[in-house]
């Protein structure tokens, strides 16, 4: 008799989980490229297979799809816009959703591995191109739900706009709040208030 559908999803989320924060830690102490999979298999107490089994490369280790649930929060909130409120508030609120769906994975911000992460795809050059382009995709599907969400205040380009300032700030205080030692999440959750604010 198998397991249950449910203890097999746990199971396979520790899984996943471990073998991520084995790879950070192991990219942390060796550089990225300098760590195979193998090694992190290894380290985590997995096969290499069961690696392959949950991540197709190593690269997918740090663009795990927490990613795309943090962005579909954010469209959700989009969806369902206040009576009367602005398009600035309904991004801040969309931005601050997905801050706060980040605190419950992997993607905390205020967790270490995610400062990890923030400096791994912004310090190595094939990362950070994926990053770049995972974040034109998310700001380019962000500032489709504002438009519709706000068409009376919003054309296309202010919305792309409007995102692209936004989302620029929160990545920019990352990466220094990263750099400096600062805290990540209050960093980013600043950012948020500031840009909402004079945009």
């Amino acid at each position: 008799m198998g397991e249950p559908a449910g203890l097999r999803e746990r199971k396979k989320q520790r899984t996943r989980r471990a073998l991520m924060e084995t790879a950070y830690r192991l990219f942390e102490q060796k550089g990225y490229d300098q760590t195979t999979t193998a090694e992190i298999a290894a380290a985590a107490e997995v096969s290499t297979a069961t690696f392959f089994n949950h991540f197709p490369t190593k690269e997918d280790l740090l663009f795990a799809d927490d990613g795309w649930r943090l962005l579909e929060t954010g469209l959700d909130v989009l969806k369902a816009p206040r009576t009367g409120e602005k398009a600035l508030g309904g991004l801040r609120r969309a931005m601050h959703r997905m801050l706060a769906e980040a605190g419950t994975g992997v993607r905390d911000p205020a967790g270490e591995l995610e400062k990890i992460r923030i400096h791994l795809v912004t310090s190595v050059p094939a990362l950070r191109a994926t990053m770049l382009q995972r974040a034109f995709d998310a700001q380019e599907e962000l500032a489709t739900a504002l438009r519709r969400a706000y068409p009376d205040e919003l054309d296309e380009l202010d919305a792309a706009a409007l995102v692209g300032a936004v989302t620029g700030a929160v990545f920019a205080a990352g990466q220094t709040a990263v750099r400096l030692g600062r805290p990540l999440d209050l960093a980013m959750r600043r950012a948020i208030d500031l840009a909402t604010e004079y945009c």
